[in-house]
């Protein structure tokens, strides 16, 4: 896998993407956000990965949107904003491919993480910080309405009230406050204790059965959209495939022989 703005380490079943539009703060162009978009599907695809840590290389996480890209572009008739719109795919493909990967993506977030920064861990499925990460939704301070997808994720994670105060306000919001939101699971003093820590969730989830955890991430996210009946019944519906797995045997010989279970995702 070799990419313009990501960097991309696979070890130990674990896939650190690190974006790396330094200059740019990662900035979201939409050349960069295609990049995103392909290399999520890419992870999806990959048996070797179990798990992937979403980081930043820069001194922020995320800039937000590529305004200067954004300006660009012919807004002066109906013709010249439906081809912007058009244009503007790669920027809702990002979220959704790190939504819809079927390995779980932990966002590791330090310094600024503003506007389509903050689509992109929403789409995530554990949000982790450092103590001087920044978070802001700042569309409506631009003029515009968030739509890569947070006005419809966010209220999922931290309830109507913080994300209509977040969309509504565009302010900054430090960590400590955001952690009350519950938007991260935790925070750590600097970048530095943020990735080792973010490392070893990633690894605790990495040990498990891949096949099981996957199916978790499906049904997880199938249920936000229907009642618990039919969430349940996928639940059921994937056990059904488990049974006849190799890692169910292994977890059983493992507890019995109370030893680490060495699953192979088969």
């Amino acid at each position: 896998m070799s990419y313009k703005f990501l960097e991309v380490e696979i070890k130990q079943h674990i896939a650190t993407v690190t974006m790396a539009r330094v200059d740019a703060l990662n900035a979201l162009s939409l050349e960069f956000a295609a990049e995103i978009a392909s290399l999520f599907k890419e992870i999806g695809n990959n048996d070797d990965v179990r798990v992937a840590i979403l980081c930043s290389k820069a001194k922020i996480f995320c800039a937000g949107l590529d305004l200067k890209e954004a300006a660009s572009g012919d807004n002066s008739s109906v013709r010249g904003v439906l081809n912007t719109i058009r244009n503007a795919q790669p920027l809702f493909d990002c979220c959704n491919a790190i939504e819809e990967c079927p390995k779980p993506v932990i966002a590791a977030v330090h310094g600024k993480c503003i506007g389509g920064g903050l689509d992109i861990i929403a789409a995530c499925d554990i949000r982790l910080c450092s103590e001087d990460a920044v978070f802001c939704l700042k569309e409506a301070n631009l003029g515009l309405v968030a739509d890569m997808g947070v006005l419809q994720r966010l209220p999922l994670i931290v309830g109507q009230g913080f994300a209509r105060e977040m969309a509504y306000t565009a302010a900054n919001y430090p960590a400590r406050s955001i952690e009350k939101m519950g938007l991260v699971n935790n925070i750590y003093a600097d970048q530095a204790q943020l990735m080792a820590a973010t490392q070893k969730l990633a690894a605790q989830i990495a040990a498990n059965a891949p096949l099981a955890v996957k199916g978790t991430k499906e049904v997880l996210n199938f249920s936000r959209f229907v009642n618990t009946y039919e969430g349940m019944a996928l639940a059921v519906q994937k056990n059904a495939s488990m049974l006849m797995t190799e890692d169910l045997k292994e977890a059983f010989m493992s507890f019995l022989e109370r030893r680490p279970a060495d699953f192979k995702g088969k």
